[in-house]
């Protein structure tokens, strides 16, 4: 059984995480989820836990086993690693090294270039579109990583453009494209 390590990170766009988790999981795939604060704030780790048959990760300072250090071994076990939603800020942060969060700090702990790794940005067509945005995701490919291009749709915020979350059934695609 391949086993997919899914980072949530804050955006309204985080409910469809549910989604592409019980996707995953009814492929048979063992889905475990890591989720950044803010995530939390918009849908709870319980939602996804009873999605996913396996606890959820919020807190990089919170050990489960005394023996083993969760964000590595995490990032050691992950046939594929994906972020869905990935704020601007998650982006960011991932581009410039920084690891002050659990899924940040399982980001800088994969396997180098062993672990495939995909991205799919959901935000406000205009924080998309950004200078400091559109570098960071191009450094993120220098890195490895496969974005995992948001649609043009009628976003949350009332505006239209690209920034919405890729549909469902095309990040579970690029899932399935990686580990066959």
């Amino acid at each position: 059984m391949s086993n997919i390590l899914m980072g949530v990170s804050g955006s309204i766009s985080a409910y469809k995480a549910a989604d592409i988790v019980s996707s995953l999981t009814k492929q048979q795939y063992s889905v475990n989820v890591m989720m950044t604060k803010s995530a939390t704030e918009f849908i709870t780790p319980l939602t996804l836990q009873s999605l996913s048959k396996n606890y959820v990760y919020t807190n990089v300072m919170e050990e489960q086993h005394p023996k083993v250090i969760s964000h590595i071994e995490l990032a050691k076990q992950a046939d594929v690693f994906l972020i869905a939603p990935a704020s601007a800020n998650i982006i960011g942060k991932l581009a410039n090294g920084i690891a002050d969060d659990l899924v940040t700090a399982t980001a800088l702990a994969l396997p180098n270039n062993a672990t495939p790794k995909l991205i799919a940005p959901a935000m406000n067509t205009n924080m998309y579109l950004h200078p400091a945005v559109q570098k960071n995701l191009a450094t993120l490919i220098e890195y490895g990583y496969q974005i995992i291009e948001p649609k043009e749709s009628l976003l949350a915020c009332g505006d239209f453009g690209k920034g919405a979350l890729a549909d469902v059934s095309t990040i579970v695609d690029a899932v399935n494209q990686q580990l066959n």
